[in-house]
């Protein structure tokens, strides 16, 4: 997609709000991912039922509470506040009453580039003091190092114990090619102790550039130069094991739309972490 007169190449994001030049009723009017019913299609329940019980449990069996996480992409935030209530094990009806108890086991920052969707997340979050809600652009690295760091700074620590980035590795990679999206896993993979990503396979790249073209925009700028294709998942998994210290601890399955949800974890962090690898393989 090109950037909007005036605006460099270099400023295009992983995101754009919605409705700049593209109608919100069309489906393809979101060339960064950014639908705003993203959750009608793609329902959180269909992500989380893979996900165990007591993970962060498991996961983290002696760290220091509260643990911080970090989900990357969270559109209007239904997919996250799902997250939030499967991984502490809250009911539907638990909100704001639970919040002081919630908060003390895991505060959750929740990031998106679009500012109106951010808007809805942080009016309907049903925990305001223990999820936080930001409009950033992940690939801008000024924005995300300092507003990261500042984040963290407030807890004492310099990298995150979980971060999430589901669905969202097509749209870094169609709009920033194959350097963006091995510099965004790189990040990712510094930024935390465990990796919970869900890429989405080769098919729905495609999808994306037909719904461009049936809308007269012209073609994503690196979908057709794009060397690392096939098999996302895997591809996805090379990068992070062979380039950037990372492990896979296990495949929760797929998803009914064929999406796998892959745990990866820091090879630095073996000494924090004990046996959480095995006990989840």
């Amino acid at each position: 997609a090109r950037p909007p007169p005036g605006v460099r190449r270099a400023e295009v994001k992983m995101a754009a709000p919605t409705g700049e030049g593209f109608p919100a009723s069309e489906p393809g009017a979101a060339p960064y991912g950014n639908f705003p019913n993203y959750s009608r299609f793609h329902p959180p329940e269909g992500r989380v039922s893979l996900l165990p019980g007591g993970l962060l449990r498991t996961l983290f069996p002696a760290a220091a509470r509260p643990l911080l996480g970090l989900d990357v992409g969270c559109n209007s935030g239904e997919l996250s506040v799902a997250l939030y209530r499967h991984l502490l094990g809250l009911q539907d009806s638990e909100g704001s009453l639970d919040q002081p108890a919630a908060g003390k086991e895991l505060n959750l920052l929740c990031c998106d580039i679009d500012a109106a969707l951010i808007e809805r997340a942080q009016q309907c979050s049903p925990f305001p003091t223990s999820i936080s809600f930001a409009s950033l652009d992940i690939m801008d690295s000024g924005a995300r190092e300092s507003f990261l760091s500042s984040y963290l700074g407030r807890f004492g620590r310099s990298t995150f114990d979980i971060v999430f980035c589901m669905s969202v590795t097509m749209w870094i990679h169609l709009n920033h090619g194959d350097s963006g999206l091995r510099e965004f896993l790189s990040f990712l993979s510094s930024l935390c102790r465990y990796l919970l990503i869900e890429p989405q396979p080769w098919k729905c790249y495609r999808a994306a550039a037909r719904r461009l073209r049936k809308l007269g925009r012209n073609d994503f700028d690196h979908f057709r130069s794009l060397a690392i294709k096939g098999d996302m998942a895997e591809r996805v998994t090379q990068i992070l094991t062979k380039d950037c210290a990372m492990e896979l601890v296990c495949c929760f399955g797929s998803t009914s739309w064929d999406r796998s949800l892959l745990l990866f974890k820091s090879k630095g962090s073996n000494q924090e972490s004990g046996e959480s690898a095995e006990q989840e393989r």
